[in-house]
C-alpha cells in the first residue's frame, strides 16, 4: 500500500494498552505511515468521581475500577499526543469516545477539546451491560444472543443520530467474542436493515466507518466490518472510510491494514480518509 495509515491505536494511557505514546509513534515512524492515530479509550459511561463510583457500584459490573479514572486518562492522553505532533509530523491526536449517549455531558466535554483531529464513535457495551467482552454467551440461549445483538444495533443507530463523533469503530464488534471466542454463528441477515439504517444516518450526517483489522489477529480471522457490510456502506453511498489496527501495543500498529485496504478496493473505494482537526482529507488506496 502507497499511502500506509492506521488511524485506530492505543498508548499506556488506555488501562488495557501497555506501550507509551512516545514508544507507538516511533514505532509508526519506522514502519514509514504517511498518517498515524493514537485513540485512547474514553468510555463516557465510565467517566464517574470516586465518590458517585462508590454508589455505582452496586450495580456490579465486572470492569476494574481503575477504569473508573477515564476523565483523566482522556485528557492526559490528548494532551500528550498533541504535544507529540511537533515531533512526529505524522501523527494524528484522536480519541475513541466509548457509549457517548450513556454520558452525553461526559461525551460534549471531550468533543469540545480543540487538539482532537479524529474521534472515533463506538459503542462496547449495550446500557445496563457488560462489555461484550465479559458477557457469558455459554449461559444464554441462542434467542437471548439475538436480542442482544438487536438492542446493540439499535443503541448504535440511536449514537450514529445524535453523538459527536467523525467515524464508527468496528461495527460488528460482538462478533470478536460470540463468534470467534464462543464459536456461535449467527444468522446476521437479521440484522441487516438495522445495519442499513445505520449507514443511512451515518451518511446522512457526513460521517465515516473504519474497517478495523484486529479480528485478524484474533480467533475470529475476520475484518471488522468484513466484505458484505463494507460493501453494503458503498452501495448506501459512503465515502468516507478509515483504516484501523486497534492496535493496543507498539508491535500490532498497521497489522492487517494492506487487508483492509485491498478489501476497500475490492468494495469499490479508490480513497482512504484520515482527520486533521475533525475535517475529512483523503489518500488513494
Amino acid at each position: 500500500m502507497e499511502n500506509l495509515l492506521d488511524l485506530h491505536s492505543h498508548s499506556s494511557f488506555s488501562p488495557d494498552a501497555k506501550d507509551g505514546a512516545e514508544l507507538m509513534c516511533e514505532r509508526a515512524k519506522e514502519l514509514g505511515l504517511s498518517a498515524y492515530a493514537l485513540t485512547d479509550h474514553c468510555d463516557c459511561n465510565f467517566w464517574l468521581p470516586a465518590d458517585e463510583w462508590e454508589r455505582e457500584n452496586a450495580r456490579a459490573l465486572t470492569v476494574d475500577r481503575e477504569m473508573y479514572g477515564v476523565r483523566d486518562y482522556a485528557r492526559a492522553s490528548i494532551k500528550t499526543v498533541s504535544a507529540l505532533k511537533e515531533k512526529y509530523p505524522f501523527l494524528l491526536c484522536g480519541i475513541e469516545l466509548g457509549q457517548p449517549l450513556q454520558n452525553p455531558v461526559a461525551a460534549a466535554e471531550i468533543c469540545a477539546m480543540r487538539e482532537l483531529d479524529l474521534i472515533i464513535g463506538s459503542h462496547h457495551m449495550n446500557a445496563g451491560r457488560d462489555d461484550f467482552y465479559w458477557l457469558d454467551y455459554g449461559s444464554m440461549d441462542i434467542g437471548e444472543i439475538y436480542a442482544l445483538m438487536s438492542d446493540y444495533f439499535t443503541q448504535i443507530c440511536e449514537m450514529c443520530t445524535r453523538a459527536d463523533f467523525d467515524v464508527l469503530g468496528h461495527l460488528t464488534y460482538p462478533l470478536r467474542y460470540i463468534t470467534g471466542e464462543c464459536g456461535i454463528e449467527l444468522d446476521m441477515s437479521r440484522f441487516y436493515e438495522q445495519i442499513r439504517e445505520i449507514f443511512r444516518r451515518l451518511i446522512g450526517r457526513g460521517k465515516g466507518i473504519e474497517i478495523n483489522t484486529s479480528g485478524l489477529r484474533q480467533r475470529y480471522g475476520r475484518l471488522l466490518p468484513d466484505r458484505e457490510y463494507v460493501k453494503l456502506y458503498r452501495e448506501c453511498g459512503g465515502e468516507i472510510l478509515t483504516l484501523g489496527s486497534d492496535a493496543h501495543c507498539a508491535a500490532d500498529i498497521a497489522k492487517g491494514i494492506d487487508e483492509g485496504a485491498e478489501l476497500a478496493r475490492e468494495c469499490g473505494f479508490k480513497y482512504t480518509a484520515y482527520f486533521e482537526r475533525r475535517e475529512a482529507r483523503f489518500m488513494s488506496l
